[in-house]
């Protein structure tokens, strides 16, 4: 290890299991040396093993609905509290549609369910990072990070509406990322992940199938949990103090490769 975070102070949400991205991200958080508060919503944190993770961390959990206010500067106010200071990094893994996990078609969606998705995925990181900014919660040269996918860019069928909350994801990092560099120097990015072997991704109808069409099309093959992690560990350091705004692929070349020799052999008569 590094101790590339020595010192550091984070919030990491959305960890629900040891296949979740976030599961791994507070492992290596810890690792280089970071203290870190570990948060969910109270339904996923009955439902996953969050304990085990605090407990291996030496986090405290401070259960949080991601869509209010009122829960996100109970977080924020606990954990400098807790950490004793203010918070250097924050990861939002937050990501849910009622309109995939009922399979409603993309073409007859149920708004209300649609609104819920946006909410939850999207408008849960604008309200992060409003309440953090009203409550000077981070340091300065902290850095604000969320998982994204692709589909915010390219028509991915089987995605739904969660390609449009993931387009807005991408768009209030851009957004707030001008406002809070200005303010307090703190950067917000997004990190758009290959498709990952999670418990929420592998819940998608096809994910097993997709999967392996974008390991045929990427040149490094897909980029696994463990690698994201390490990719947010840099976007937390020191190392990346001047990256803010953008939206950055980890995906093996996927995003940039047209076709592959492999998806072409199949396709070969």
């Amino acid at each position: 290890m590094h101790n590339l975070l020595k010192g550091k102070r984070g919030i990491i949400s959305g960890a629900l299991d040891s296949n979740s991205i976030a599961w791994k991200v507070a492992q290596r958080c810890r690792q280089e040396g970071a203290s870190i508060v570990l948060t969910n919503a109270p339904i996923a944190m009955r439902m996953g093993e969050i304990k085990k993770l605090a407990e291996e961390t030496n986090a405290e959990i401070i259960p949080a609905d991601a869509t209010s206010v009122e829960d996100l500067t109970n977080l924020f106010t606990k954990s400098t509290e807790i950490l004793n200071g203010k918070i250097d990094f924050v990861l939002h893994s937050i990501g849910m549609s009622p309109n995939v996990r009922k399979n409603v078609p993309y073409t007859d969606l149920n708004y209300d369910f649609f609104t819920k998705t946006l909410d939850v995925s999207a408008l849960s990181f604008h309200k992060m990072l409003q309440v953090a900014m009203k409550l000077d919660a981070m340091n300065e040269w902290g850095s604000a990070l969320a998982l994204s996918y692709i589909a915010a860019q390219r028509c991915y069928p089987f995605y739904s509406d969660m390609a449009e909350a993931k387009a807005t994801l991408e768009s209030i990092a851009r957004s707030f990322g001008y406002h809070y560099g200005k303010k307090r120097k703190v950067r917000v990015n997004t990190i758009s992940q290959s498709p990952t072997k999670t418990t929420a991704g592998s819940g998608i109808k096809g994910f097993e199938t997709f999967f392996n069409f974008a390991e045929s099309i990427s040149p490094l093959g897909n980029a696994p949990a463990d690698d994201c992690a390490n990719y947010c560990v840099m976007m937390f350091s020191d190392l990346t103090r001047m990256v803010t705004m953008q939206n950055l692929y980890h995906d093996g070349g996927y995003a940039t490769t047209g076709v592959s020799m492999e998806a072409m052999e199949k396709f070969s008569s």
